[in-house]
């Protein structure tokens, strides 16, 4: 990318490095030379500062469902806005989303609002060891629960099922007790648990990872991890920040026929706007303060703006049911089907994998007798598609999205751009 036709990014990019750390607030947001700034986006569409418009399949990294700028939850929130922007008490509308989201998810009894995905996972694993009064969590290589010191791991080469901080800062006392294990492996799962299942207080999994590019459960991964939760008296988690609404109403859990006892959502919900969930059995929810003695708490938890917004979101969904889930699987499908017929036929080192509403391109290391990395393949991939006016996330870990707002012409384009950038690769 050259600064010439991205003069106002590249401005603002030099800007932001003397003040913020990589001049982004968040890593995934970074790529060379340097990112695009956004000055508005509307549909499936995201126009940056220069005036460039780009197909969008990033969403925001998951949330945007209906696409940007979707009408009714702008016209809700600005009626919201009005009557307050936060209280500090509990409101008649947190209790009408709670409702909501109960008669979606069928098989949860209590909710309790956070703030973001990650306050979800993190408060989910502090009540599943409270309530089983033990240490030890799993969790899966390669996942991602948000970015809290206990989850914030790698396994250990040089210990089997161990986990050590991938990060600078984290005390290696503090994930002790996480153990790491190989997902679609429930062999390992019931070896480890032969050793420590006494002392595993939950399993935290991403149903489907999304993370680490999308990686789908095997037959009968998720009906191991809760035939051994249930035989060791282990919870199980379900992280559905991603999946949960995306996948269908009742997420992964109604997708592949599997209760978990705590569930963590956030993302599509709030349509946008900050929100988190913690949902699961009365039993264990009721251990969450002010009736239990498992703290949890937030100021802006359960504030008006994003409860409007939530419930906007969970109502459309609603209204439109399987519908609209048929409709959005119907273009991954068309883009999954055409680029695997495509991928095959000129013999590229790629793969393509979907599911739902999600869609994922990967590169081998290899393609048309050339040795070249995946990563830097990748990159090939990404320019081509952005200069085209695609944008997909910056980073081959990161999945594509699509929304309610992506029509058969914008898909038909993509195709176009995507099978020119693949020969470039």
């Amino acid at each position: 990318m050259s600064s010439e036709p991205f003069n106002k990014s590249f401005s603002l990019y030099e800007r932001a490095k003397l003040k913020i750390p990589g001049g982004v607030n968040s890593p995934v947001r970074a790529f060379d030379p340097y990112p695009f700034f956004t000055r508005f986006a509307k549909g499936s569409k995201i126009i940056d500062i220069d005036g460039h418009e780009y197909i969008d399949y990033c969403l925001a990294y998951g949330p945007l469902i209906f696409g940007h700028a979707f009408p009714p939850l702008l016209e809700g929130v600005k009626e919201a806005l009005e009557r307050g922007v936060i209280y500090g008490t509990p409101t008649e509308q947190e209790v009408e989303l709670v409702e909501m989201i109960s008669r979606a998810i069928s098989s949860i009894d209590m909710v309790r609002l956070v703030n973001s995905g990650v306050e979800a996972t993190m408060h989910a694993i502090r009540l599943a060891r409270g309530f089983t009064k033990r240490s030890k969590i799993l969790r899966f290589e390669g996942s991602y629960h948000g970015a809290h010191d206990s989850m914030l791991v790698r396994s250990d080469p040089n210990s089997y099922g161990r986990a050590i901080p991938s990060s600078l800062g984290i005390p290696s006392g503090v994930v002790d007790n996480t153990f790491s294990l190989k997902y679609n492996d429930p062999r390992s799962v019931d070896e480890l648990f032969s050793k420590y299942g006494s002392e595993i207080a939950a399993i935290i999994v991403e149903p489907i990872m999304a993370n680490t590019g999308l990686r789908i459960p095997q037959p009968n991964f998720l009906n191991e991890l809760r035939r051994i939760t249930k035989q060791y008296g282990t919870l199980l988690i379900f992280d559905e920040v991603v999946t949960g609404f995306r996948v269908g109403l009742g997420g992964a859990q109604e997708y592949y026929g599997v209760d978990a006892d705590l569930i963590a959502y956030g993302k599509v919900l709030g349509g946008g706007f900050p929100i988190g969930v913690i949902a699961g059995k009365e039993e264990v929810m009721t251990l969450l303060s002010p009736t239990g003695k498992v703290y949890q708490a937030g100021t802006f938890s359960g504030n008006p703006i994003s409860v409007t917004a939530a419930t906007i979101i969970l109502r459309e969904l609603l209204n439109n049911g399987t519908k609209f889930y048929s409709s959005l699987e119907k273009k991954r499908r068309k883009i999954e089907m055409r680029l695997r017929d495509f991928i095959r036929d000129r013999e590229i080192g790629a793969v393509i994998t979907g599911i739902s509403s999600m869609f994922h391109l990967s590169f081998t290391n290899t393609s048309g007798g050339r040795k070249i990395s995946s990563s830097a393949r990748f990159s090939l991939l990404f320019h081509s598609l952005l200069a085209a006016g695609v944008f997909i996330p910056p980073s081959q870990s990161e999945i594509c999205f699509l929304s309610a707002a992506h029509d058969d012409l914008d898909v038909e384009r993509t195709l176009g751009f995507i099978e020119e950038a693949l020969l470039k690769t």
